[in-house]
C-alpha cells in the first residue's frame, strides 16, 4: 500500500438476518442493494461502479461474520449532510447511539446501532 492506493479495499458488515439488514441500509440511505451468495455466505452490496477505483463493501451473513458493538468501526458516507439519514435510523429498526457531533474541519460523525447489533459510524462534510 502507498499514497496512490485506497487504504480501504473492501468491507463487510456482519448480519444475522441479511434481508432485515439489507432493508435497514436501503431505507436509511435510500439505496438499492444487490444480493448474492458465495461459498455459503449471503452478501448484499452497497452501490458501486466496477473499475471506479473507489473502495466499497457490503453486508455479510455467514459462519465467519458475527455482529458486534465492539471492534472495528466502519464509517459510511452520509454526504452532503447526515441529518436525513439519522432521522430514518429508529424508524428502520436501528438506534442512534451517539448523535451528530463536529470533528472540526473534517465535518461531522455520529454512531448508530444497526438492526444486527453492529456499531456503525456515519460521516458527512456538513
Amino acid at each position: 500500500m502507498d499514497n496512490t492506493t485506497n487504504s480501504l479495499n473492501w468491507f463487510e458488515i456482519p448480519a444475522k438476518d441479511i434481508e432485515r439488514s439489507k432493508k435497514f441500509y436501503e431505507t436509511i440511505f435510500s439505496i438499492k442493494m444487490e444480493s448474492q451468495e458465495m461459498d455459503g455466505t449471503k452478501l448484499a452490496f452497497f452501490p458501486w461502479t466496477p473499475g471506479s477505483g473507489k473502495a466499497t463493501g457490503g453486508l455479510a451473513q455467514g459462519p465467519n461474520h458475527t455482529p458486534s458493538m465492539q471492534g472495528t468501526i466502519v464509517y459510511l458516507n452520509a454526504n452532503p449532510n447526515m441529518d436525513n439519514i439519522l432521522a430514518k435510523v429508529e424508524g428502520a429498526g436501528g438506534k442512534v447511539t451517539v448523535p451528530k457531533m463536529s470533528i472540526g474541519e473534517h465535518g461531522n460523525i455520529a454512531f448508530i446501532m444497526d438492526t444486527e447489533g453492529n456499531n456503525i459510524g456515519i460521516h458527512s462534510n456538513e
